[in-house]
C-alpha cells in the first residue's frame, strides 16, 4: 500500500495536509480476519506485541511492549486516563420473553438509568424487563439510538442491587458464554484504574504493569493522569459519508492541577507529551486553547479527531488496533496520516498482530526530532 509523502503534525505546526480522501468513511474500511480479534489478552500484562513507528520515515520496529522504555527518554510525560469500568451490563427478558441486554450509560437518580438496549427494538414505554428474582426495569422513555431511560425497582437498596446483578461489559466482539471470568474482572482494568463511571476501559493502558511503571519513574519518564469516563461515544458509529458532516457525543472529563501544571512545564521545557489511548489523546486536544495551553478543570469532550486536526498537545501516541470505519482509527490517522496507518494494520496482521481491546499496541512519535531514537540509528 502506498505510502503518505507527507509528515505528520508536529505540536504547533499546521498538522497534515488535509486530502479531501482521508475525509471519506469509506476510506477507513479494511479487511480483518475474525482469528485476528484477541479474545483474551497476553499471558503478561506487558507482553503484547509492540509496533512502533516514526512519523518522519514511517519506519517500524517490532518488539513487545515491556520494551515500551527503549523508545521513550528522561522528561517525556505521559499521560494516561484512569477511568475505571463500572459493572454495567445487564442480561434479561421482556414479560413476552423475549431476551434482552442493557448497558448502563448514565444515572440520572436513584433507580433512573440512560442506557443502551440490545433486543429493545420493539420495547415501549412500560414494558417491563426483568433480570432475576429481585429486580426488574420499566422502560419510561424511548431516546432513539437504541438508547432509553429506565426506571428500575426492586427490594434490596436499589443501586446496590443494579450492581451487584450487572457484569462487567466486554466488548461485543470478545466471546464470553457465561459471562466475564475472574481473568476478565483483573485484565479489563488498567493497575491505576481509581476514577469509576466507564463503560469500557480506555485499552491502551491495559499494557502496563506496576513494575513497568516504576521502571520507568525511576529513569525520569513523568506519568500524569486525566480522566474521561468512556461512554457509548467511543464506539459510536459513524454514520455519515463525509466525516465533516459528522457529530460525535459528550464524555466527561477532568484534569487535575498537578497534571495541567506537568503538561505545562513539559511544554515550556520542550519536552514530550505522549498520550496513552485515544481517549487521553481527545482530552488533551478538547481541553487546550489554540496555543495548545492544558488547564486544570472537568467539562465534556466533544471533540472528533479526524485528518486536518492540528495536535497542539500530544507529540506522541500509545495506542491499540481500532475497528474499521470508528472514529478512533480516524482519530490514529489524523496524527500519523491514513495511508501509513492503513500500511501498519496490513503489516500487523501479515505479523500476526492481534487487535482490539486485548490485543497488541502501537507508539507512534510525532517527529524524529520529538523522538528518541530507534534502535540502530543512533543518537
Amino acid at each position: 500500500m502506498q505510502q503518505a509523502q507527507h509528515a505528520p503534525a508536529l505540536v504547533g505546526a499546521p498538522g497534515l495536509r488535509e486530502d479531501p480522501g482521508d475525509l471519506r468513511l469509506e476510506a477507513y474500511d479494511y479487511v480483518l480476519p475474525l482469528e485476528a480479534i484477541a479474545q483474551r489478552p497476553a499471558p503478561r500484562r506487558d507482553g503484547a506485541r509492540l509496533m512502533v513507528i516514526d512519523g518522519v520515515t514511517g519506519e517500524r520496529v517490532h518488539t513487545h511492549f515491556w520494551e515500551i522504555g527503549r523508545f521513550l527518554r528522561a522528561g517525556d510525560v505521559l499521560v494516561v486516563n484512569d477511568a475505571r469500568v463500572d459493572r454495567a451490563r445487564l442480561r434479561g427478558r421482556k414479560a413476552s420473553g423475549g431476551a434482552v441486554e442493557v448497558l448502563l450509560l448514565a444515572r440520572e437518580e436513584a433507580g433512573v438509568y440512560v442506557c443502551q438496549l440490545r433486543g429493545g427494538r420493539r420495547c415501549a414505554d412500560g414494558t417491563i424487563l426483568g433480570f432475576g428474582p429481585a429486580l426488574s426495569a420499566a422502560v419510561i422513555d424511548d431516546l432513539g439510538g437504541g438508547r432509553f431511560r429506565l426506571r428500575f425497582s426492586g427490594d434490596a437498596s436499589l443501586d446496590d442491587a443494579i450492581r451487584g446483578a450487572a457484569q462487567l461489559p466486554l466488548p461485543p466482539y470478545i466471546h464470553r458464554g457465561a459471562g466475564p471470568d475472574a481473568d476478565d474482572l483483573d485484565r479489563y482494568q488498567t493497575v491505576y484504574a481509581s476514577a469509576p463511571g466507564s463503560v469500557a476501559a480506555p485499552t491502551a493502558g491495559l499494557h502496563f504493569t506496576r513494575e513497568l511503571i516504576a521502571a520507568l519513574a525511576a529513569r525520569g519518564i513523568e506519568i500524569v493522569p486525566v480522566t474521561l469516563h468512556v461512554g457509548s461515544a467511543t464506539f459510536q458509529p459513524v454514520r455519515t459519508e463525509d466525516l465533516r458532516q459528522h457529530e460525535l457525543e459528550g464524555e466527561a472529563y477532568r484534569i487535575g492541577p498537578a497534571t495541567a501544571e506537568a503538561i505545562a512545564a513539559a511544554r515550556r521545557s520542550g519536552r514530550r507529551v505522549i498520550a496513552v489511548g485515544t481517549t487521553a489523546t481527545r482530552v488533551l486536544e478538547a481541553a487546550c486553547d489554540a496555543d495548545g495551553a492544558v488547564r486544570a478543570g472537568e467539562g465534556i469532550a466533544r471533540l472528533f479527531v479526524k485528518p486536518g486536526h492540528r495536535f497542539r498537545v500530544v507529540s506522541g501516541l500509545i495506542t491499540n488496533f481500532h475497528l474499521p470505519r470508528s472514529s478512533l482509527l480516524m482519530l490514529v490517522s489524523a496524527f500519523l496520516g491514513r495511508r501509513r496507518v492503513l500500511a501498519a494494520y496490513a503489516e500487523a496482521l501479515a505479523c500476526g498482530y492481534r487487535f482490539y481491546s486485548y490485543g497488541d499496541a502501537m507508539a507512534l512519535f510525532a517527529s524524529v526530532g520529538d523522538c528518541a531514537p530507534l534502535p540502530g540509528r543512533g543518537a
